[in-house]
């Protein structure tokens, strides 16, 4: 019964930050940037590559995360940085050239829901601090506090997929001309979110010389 209590302590504990880490609400708009020039089913494929891209990184990152880093010689904070560069990349060249990347037939459009969408927009250093976080947290309760984490991230992600796989329901109701509107907006956006979490990893890593 203990056991049980802790279970749902863990998973109610775990939920809520992970869920304002992986803020899909605020994710929607990027979804829609980088897929504009997609049809209805080509977004959608890359929306599930996203889902699923988030969902390998997520739970490898529960299970060897830590040693990984650790092996590279990376911190948590330099992979801030490297998502924040390939951001700021990404949305500079959307600005100047119109496109975030030059996407290939199939190739291209699969490997916009990898990177940036699975990583590091849906699953980036947020998510993963956090659920570095809550595993240490909760590895004190055993495999039930583990447990607790990764149903709480599985949950999350669930209701990101309902969230994002309305994407093509907006861009219907948007139309090319919001469309494109929203994308632009949105590079600006993607820009100074890119801009903030280089800065934080800079900080994070000049802190600890």
């Amino acid at each position: 019964m203990a056991g049980l209590a802790d279970f749902f302590q863990g998973l109610l504990l775990s939920f809520i930050p992970l869920f304002v880490a992986l803020d899909p609400i605020g994710v929607l708009p990027f979804v829609l940037a980088l897929t504009h020039e997609m049809g209805a089913s080509e977004r959608a494929r890359a929306v599930r590559y996203a889902m699923l891209t988030a969902l390998a990184l997520g739970l490898a990152f529960v299970a060897v995360g830590k040693g990984v880093f650790w092996a590279l010689g990376v911190t948590v904070d330099e992979f801030l940085v490297a998502g924040g560069v390939i951001l700021l990349v990404l949305s500079i060249n959307h600005l100047v050239r119109g496109k975030f990347v030059e996407v290939e037939p199939a190739v291209g459009r699969q490997a916009i829901g990898v990177v940036p969408l699975g990583t590091p927009l849906i699953v980036g250093p947020a998510v993963l601090t956090t659920l570095l976080l809550l595993t240490d947290q909760f590895s004190a309760q055993g495999a039930v506090g583990i447990v607790a984490v990764v149903v709480a991230f599985l949950l999350n992600l669930i209701i990101a997929w309902l969230i994002l796989g309305q994407a093509n329901r907006v861009a219907g109701v948007l139309r090319a001309g919001g469309m494109s509107a929203i994308s632009k907006i949105a590079s600006l956006l993607l820009a100074a979110i890119a801009v903030k979490m280089v800065v934080q990893g800079i900080q994070g890593i000049m802190a600890t010389l």
